[in-house]
């Protein structure tokens, strides 16, 4: 067992095995010396391991002693240097905050969101390469697939986008007229719910409604075909999964989400003269005659000319995050919601850089 007794010189003398199987009695044997030593004599220790050194260390440094004063047997001085050494290179412990874990994250999203960009536009490439080939190739359109597209992306659509229109702006009308009864000014709700609904509101809503019901359901469909593996058996078959897959959901979501847009624009507008006829005081002659006097026509071309645009984000973000499934259904759910998050995300950016350039032309 370790064991240390103090001379009269100053000279504290430790005997035993100071090895880890002793470590308790190590640091008892250590921590009662009876008095302040100004030297540790260790020749006399029997077995020493790295445990004993680093608790030798310790004691020295607990005394304010240097190495210089630690007197060993010649058979453990190579290992007292080792880890006199390895003691004094480790660094000190530092104080995190979490700022380089943040800072981390940050860069793997930059990072991660450059690729995804990079890859979305290499994808619309690829589509608009192949919907050249179609023009060239009638042959190769799937008519069966797009219609069917075409009844999920719109027809199943439309009262949802309805009901959400017709309530938006029957709330835009309510908040408008609460301002302007200040200012004697509650007919101009007119003029407010029509430009909302057919230069923004009207596109924005139906294009938020797609990303997040079809976005979704393009991703969860050809995910699935890919953890199946049935699209590597339509590749090995030689076909081509651009045409199978892709290309009829992306042409019905350009088909329907214009005819989405303008029904969306119909319904806020009903909205509007909902609460213009029950709420505000204002007649439905009244109202469409105010809709007909003051409507122009650039501000409905505005807004269809957005839904491409849109249509073409949704179709291709569900469709490439789909192919990105690597097989586990954990993966099918991760690429759904980054689709979703994406679509509506970049449908959002698009229209307000959009509304910038039509305010900047004037239109």
């Amino acid at each position: 067992m370790p064991e240390t007794t103090l001379d009269a010189q100053g000279t504290l003398h430790l005997r035993g095995r100071w090895t880890l199987v002793n470590v308790s009695a190590m640091q008892q044997a250590s921590r009662n010396p009876g008095a302040p030593f100004k030297q540790i004599d260790a020749r006399g220790v029997s077995a020493l391991d790295s445990a004993g050194v680093l608790q030798l260390l310790h004691v020295l440094e607990e005394n304010q002693l240097d190495t210089g004063q630690l007197l060993v047997a010649p058979r453990h001085q190579a290992l007292l240097c080792t880890i006199d050494e390895v003691a004094e290179d480790r660094p000190g412990r530092t104080r995190s905050y979490g700022l380089n874990a943040a800072l981390a994250r940050l860069g793997q999203a930059v990072y991660r969101t450059y690729h995804d960009i990079i890859a979305l536009i290499g994808f619309l490439g690829e589509n608009l390469a192949k919907l050249a080939r179609l023009i060239s190739q009638p042959r190769r359109f799937r008519v069966t697939a797009t219609v069917a597209q075409m009844e999920q992306v719109g027809l199943d659509a439309v009262p949802l986008v309805a009901l959400l229109s017709f309530l938006v702006g029957a709330v835009v009308a309510f908040l408008g007229s609460t301002i302007l009864r200040d200012f004697g000014a509650e007919i101009f709700v007119v003029e407010l719910v029509n430009i909302a609904f057919l230069r923004e509101f009207g596109v924005l809503l139906t294009a938020i409604v797609l990303a997040g019901r079809t976005a979704s359901s393009f991703t969860a469909q050809i995910g699935a075909m890919q953890s199946r593996e049935e699209i590597d058996a339509m590749r090995a078959l030689g076909l081509d999964v651009i045409d199978l897959l892709v290309l009829p959901r992306l042409i019905a979501m350009l088909v329907m989400l214009p005819l989405l847009t303008f029904i969306a624009m119909i319904a806020g507008l009903a909205g509007g003269v909902t609460v213009g006829a029950y709420a505000l005081d204002i007649p439905p002659q009244m109202y469409l005659a105010r809709m007909h006097d003051t409507i122009e026509v650039r501000h409905l071309l505005v807004g269809l000319a957005k839904a491409p645009l849109f249509a073409t984000v949704i179709a291709l973000i569900g469709c490439l995050e789909g192919l990105k499934v690597t097989g586990s259904s954990q993966s099918v759910g991760e690429r759904t919601a980054a689709s979703v998050v994406q679509a509506i995300s970049l449908v959002i950016v698009l229209d307000a850089f959009a509304a910038i350039w039509f305010m900047q032309m004037d239109w």
